[in-house]
């Protein structure tokens, strides 16, 4: 007598399944948020107590670098967190992927909109000008256009299915503006200095300065995994409901 086993489903498979997703990644939330927490009490312990509040060329407003350098590191990531999730949905047809896709893109807007911002209340005491229409304000200007229309187009679908394909295309050719924000201090002349901290020879920051300056970073980093996760379990539940309401209305008329 022959007994018939089930193979093993490897993660990749089980977080298909958007029950077993959310059943899974549920348990992350709350860790995921004490840690959140933690990281900006430590992070803004550092920022207000522990580092400088000035330095001699952009006088006292060297806090906003706290708020600023993180911000404007999610807006770059999230949006490759959302090129990585196109792939999954054209490539891999993945469940999962058009929901983060979608989950990520207004807080990917968010971060931008607050790195172009706080940027400017940085710019105004270190250049001169709260505004300048250098490489890579533009091109992060361009990259918040982007992630408004990729808000707008998810919004302008009935469909959701027919819709994560036409984004993700559009998702993907929208990336190739991500090494232009990445390189514009290389290749045009910037008020942006090069980057001080991802070095080849290391960071060129004082450790007063770049301890709290990571700190935050990585605080800013969990907030996003966070929402996002929270995010995509919102739109599975989204998801659910309609399904039920197609179903019921199609009840109702046979």
């Amino acid at each position: 007598m022959s007994i018939e086993t089930t193979p093993k489903q490897s993660w990749w498979n089980r977080i298909a399944n958007p029950g077993q997703f959310v059943a899974w990644t549920g348990r992350l939330l709350w860790p995921l948020t004490i840690l959140t927490a933690a990281l900006f009490v430590i992070g803004l312990w550092l920022v207000f107590f522990q580092s400088p509040g000035s330095t001699p060329n952009v006088g006292t407003t060297l806090r906003i670098l706290y708020i600023h350098v993180p911000n404007a590191w999610l807006s770059q990531f999230v949006y490759g967190i959302m090129a990585v999730s196109a792939l999954g949905t054209l490539v891999w047809r993945h469940p999962m992927a058009d929901v983060s896709m979608k989950a990520a893109a207004p807080l990917g807007a968010l971060f931008t909109l607050l790195a172009l911002f706080t940027g400017s209340l940085w710019g105004r005491p270190a250049w001169g000008t709260f505004w300048e229409w250098d490489g890579r304000m533009t091109s992060t200007l361009v990259l918040l256009f982007i992630y408004l229309g990729i808000v707008a187009l998810w919004r302008a679908f009935d469909d959701q299915l027919r819709a994560a394909r036409v984004i993700a295309v559009f998702t993907l050719v929208g990336a190739i503006n991500i090494p232009i924000i990445k390189f514009s201090v290389d290749w045009w002349s910037t008020l942006h200095q090069p980057a001080s901290v991802l070095r080849a020879d290391g960071p060129r920051m004082p450790p007063e300065i770049l301890t709290p300056l990571l700190v935050m970073f990585f605080a800013f980093t969990f907030l996003f995994l966070t929402l996002h996760l929270k995010a995509m379990h919102t739109e599975i539940k989204r998801r659910r409901v309609m399904t039920m309401q197609r179903r019921a209305a199609q009840g109702a008329e046979s």
